[in-house]
């Protein structure tokens, strides 16, 4: 059963995140990177543990050329997450209608040829069943509200 409280997760990269389980850590931090031609903003959810920090939940906001297909997403997402193509087994889903796979501990979908996102959980501190409506939370942001990550500033992309 998905957790009864859940709290809006904001926006990141022209998304909208709506639902965070209640029980995904309360410390919230943002980063944007570069990784094979694909810029990847990323939004974690951790908490404070005995020996530091744990990553509760983790939304990727993927775009690059290289993202066309959902083939070519699983292809990059391993490569990216340091893991076995075949690694987990996932199902395809639909997200709206885009295309996705959903696993255990993770969804991901190709929102826009070159556009995507990426969901993660810890299947240990997050209750599985509500890993599809987190990710069937997260849609595209009304538009003209600005990202979050676009910048004047060139090294900044």
């Amino acid at each position: 059963m998905p957790d009864s409280a859940v709290r809006d997760g904001g926006e990141l990269d022209g998304f909208r995140i709506s639902f965070v389980p209640a029980s995904a850590g309360e410390l919230v931090s943002d980063f944007v990177s570069e990784w094979e031609d694909v810029t990847v903003s990323t939004r974690v959810w951790e908490r404070q543990v005995e020996d530091g920090h744990r990553v509760d939940l983790r939304v990727h906001v993927l775009r690059g050329d290289r993202l066309g297909t959902l083939a070519e997403l699983h292809a990059f997402l391993a490569e990216y997450h340091e893991r076995d193509p075949a690694h987990g087994e996932f199902t395809e889903f639909q997200h709206g209608e885009d295309p996705g796979l959903i696993s255990a501990a993770e969804a991901f979908w190709l929102a826009a040829p070159g556009v995507a996102v990426d969901v993660l959980f810890d299947p240990e501190r997050l209750n599985v069943d509500a890993l599809r409506p987190t990710a069937l939370g997260i849609t595209a942001a009304a538009a003209g509200s600005a990202s979050p990550w676009e910048s004047k500033d060139p090294l900044v992309q």
